[in-house]
C-alpha cells in the first residue's frame, strides 16, 4: 500500500528545518542544500515542494507569523479579565522561552535579509503594529483606558516597547528575562490603564 504523505505536514516540517539551520548558521546557511539536509528529505524531494529557495523562505517566515497569530486568536478566545487577555497576547509576542527565542531570532533574520541589497520584494508585515492598535481599542472599549489619552500615538508606544523588548531580550537574556518582561509589560499597561 503506497505510502500516505501529508503534503501540508511535509511543508511545516521543511520550513522547521529551515528555522533550525537559521538558528545555527544564519539566513546566509539557508541554502536549499542545508534545509534538505537538516528536514532529513532529498533536494528534489524539497523542490517538489518549494521550487524557489525564495518560496521556501517565504513559506517558512509566514508560518512563523502564523503560528504566533494563532496562538494570539486563542488567547483573545479564553475567558479572561480584558486586562489579562492583553497581557497574555503581549507576552506571547515576545522572546521569553527557548521556542519563542527562536522565533523572534528567524523573524530578524527574515526581516535584516529583506532588507538587504539585492533581496527579493517580498513585504514583510510583521502585523504588530494593528495588533497593537487593536489591544488599545479592546483595553477602550472595555472602559480599561485613563481618559483622555491619544489611543494612536499609544498604540504607537505599545508597539515600540513590544519592538525594544524583543530586541533586548535576544541580545541579552539573563539581564532581560521572562519575568522582567512581564514587569516592564505591567509598568506599561498601569500607566495607560485603570
Amino acid at each position: 500500500m503506497p505510502k500516505i504523505v501529508d503534503h501540508s505536514e511535509r511543508k511545516s516540517h521543511i520550513a522547521e528545518a529551515t528555522w533550525r539551520v537559521i538558528v545555527r548558521h544564519g539566513i546566509q546557511g539557508a541554502t536549499v542544500r542545508n534545509i534538505a539536509a537538516e528536514a532529513g528529505v532529498s533536494l528534489g524531494a524539497l523542490r517538489h515542494y518549494f521550487s524557489t529557495q525564495h518560496e521556501l523562505l517565504d513559506f517558512a517566515m509566514n508560518l512563523v507569523k502564523e503560528r504566533v497569530t494563532v496562538r494570539c486568536i486563542d488567547i483573545m478566545q479564553q475567558e479572561l479579565p480584558p486586562r489579562e487577555k492583553v497581557s497574555k497576547v503581549l507576552l506571547e509576542l515576545l522572546p521569553t522561552d527557548e521556542g519563542s527565542m527562536a522565533e523572534m531570532e528567524i523573524w530578524l533574520a527574515f526581516t535584516f535579509h529583506l532588507k538587504t541589497p539585492g533581496a527579493s520584494g517580498t513585504e514583510l508585515g510583521d502585523g504588530i503594529h494593528p495588533l497593537a492598535i487593536r489591544l488599545i481599542e479592546y483595553l477602550d472599549a472595555n472602559a480599561l483606558l485613563k481618559e483622555n489619552l491619544d489611543k494612536e500615538l499609544e498604540a504607537e508606544r505599545l508597539y515600540a516597547i513590544l519592538d525594544g523588548l524583543a530586541l533586548h531580550a535576544l541580545l541579552e537574556p539573563k539581564r532581560l528575562d521572562r519575568e522582567r518582561i512581564i514587569r516592564v509589560l505591567e509598568g506599561h499597561l498601569d500607566s495607560i490603564c485603570i
